[in-house]
């Protein structure tokens, strides 16, 4: 599947774009979709599959089966839709989104940050950091359901207007009309575009862009946001500035069809050693970071002053506590310490690499709790710790100095605290 095609096919469509598309949907892994057929199963006839996928999508003839609706859990409670095309399905999008990409995200504002290339969650962290230093206030809005409740005209509108190529606009048609399977009941869908499907975070940044990016920089020029997706912050001056701002908001997303929502969507007041004033609210969550008034420390005089600052937010650490409970550690005593650490570094190591750029000593907690669990596993394993806690912490204790290696936390110096 890497020869340029020299058939009289309707759409031009090299071969290779589909093996290079194929490539990217294998690397990010995924479930099955309704066909129950998982990417291992797709690699065991993959020359077949690609070709009959190619020769389909040149021919115009490919149309998207149904997407397999899951639900899962929200972090807040209550279940999220997720929509999940099969493995066939993906790669056709990922055709698609690699052919429209270099085009549309050009056209994309700075402060949008959600599902693009050289951007990332913690790029927005950063920039709304120093942003709050410089404004007292936030407005943090949500918007609620957005993959659920795209305008499929309006987004159509958008889309024609910077995607020139034929076979692209028609299959991005295609999936925006493919029906959702609920437990082998089909659903007719006329709005948004599925929740997991490959193609929906470009598709939902271009509306987007038009709905809430460039309205605000008509609208209100003079003041900074940030967006990630359906996450987004507005930094104001005043309270009143920000009220304002919220009521004209919830107006401009009804125009375009969609709602604010309710009770994520709200005033925050930076609170800092500078600023004097009191306010209900003086804290936000974004992106798996809490946003609050912090203790910080001069780097000239040592000196300790109330900061507005970004840490590991409490929903977070509670996911981490629950992922590490999950793989039960403390009940594995036929392994040694060394295979406890090989399963736990890749998690601490992406925790630590994207929640400790920010206030790293917040994440203090999991840290504490990741060590109990390694005693608690030692207490289970090695009988002559029974009846004395004390000691296999102090085990521990010695061994972070001489094995920092052993676990990501103490490598680079972060032990938590040993019983």
């Amino acid at each position: 599947m890497t020869t340029t095609i020299t058939t009289n096919k309707p759409f031009h469509i090299d071969k290779k774009r589909v093996y290079e598309a194929y490539k990217a949907v294998k690397s990010n892994a995924g479930s099955a979709g309704v066909d129950e057929q998982t990417i291992e199963q797709f690699d065991s006839d993959l020359q077949n599959n690609l070709y009959k996928l190619w020769n389909r999508m040149s021919s115009g003839s490919y149309f998207p089966p149904p997407v397999r609706a899951v639900s899962i859990p929200k972090k807040a409670g209550g279940q999220r839709i997720l929509g999940v095309p099969t493995v066939a399905d993906r790669v056709a999008q990922m055709v698609v989104k690699q052919l429209i990409e270099p085009d549309l995200d050009p056209i994309f504002l700075a402060d949008s940050y959600g599902y693009r290339p050289r951007k990332s969650a913690l790029d927005a962290i950063g920039v709304t950091r120093k942003r709050c230093w410089k404004y007292d206030w936030v407005l943090e809005f949500d918007i609620k359901g957005l993959f659920d409740n795209i305008d499929h005209e309006l987004l159509l509108r958008a889309v024609r207007k910077h995607v020139t190529c034929k076979w692209a606009l028609l299959y991005i048609e295609r999936w925006l009309t493919a029906p959702m399977d609920k437990d082998g009941i089909i659903i007719e869908r006329t709005r948004g575009t599925p929740q997991g499907g490959v193609i929906s975070p470009i598709l939902s940044n271009l509306f987007l862009h038009y709905t809430f990016d460039l309205w605000m920089g008509r609208a209100h020029p003079d003041l900074p946001w940030c967006r990630y997706a359906d996450d987004g912050l507005v930094h104001c001056r005043s309270e009143q500035e920000a009220e304002a701002l919220k009521a004209e908001l919830q107006t401009r997303l009804a125009e375009c069809g969609l709602e604010m929502h309710p009770t994520k969507t709200r005033i925050v007041y930076c609170k800092d050693s500078r600023r004097k004033g009191s306010y209900s609210n003086v804290k936000f969550d974004f992106l798996g970071y809490c946003f609050r008034p912090r203790r910080a420390k001069n780097s000239q005089d040592a000196s300790v002053f109330c900061s507005f600052l970004p840490g590991v937010s409490a929903s977070a650490l509670k996911s981490m506590r629950a992922a590490i409970r999950d793989l039960n550690l403390r009940r594995r005593t036929h392994v040694s310490m060394a295979d406890i650490a090989r399963q736990l570094n890749p998690l601490l190591r992406g925790w630590i690499e994207y929640y400790g750029r920010f206030t790293r000593a917040a994440l203090g907690p999991i840290l504490r709790y990741v060590n109990q669990t390694i005693e608690a596993w030692m207490m289970r394993k090695f009988k002559r710790f029974m009846g004395r806690k004390a000691k296999p912490g102090r085990v521990l204790e010695r061994l972070s100095r001489e094995r920092p290696g052993l676990f990501a936390h103490w490598k680079i110096g972060i032990r938590g605290s040993f019983a």
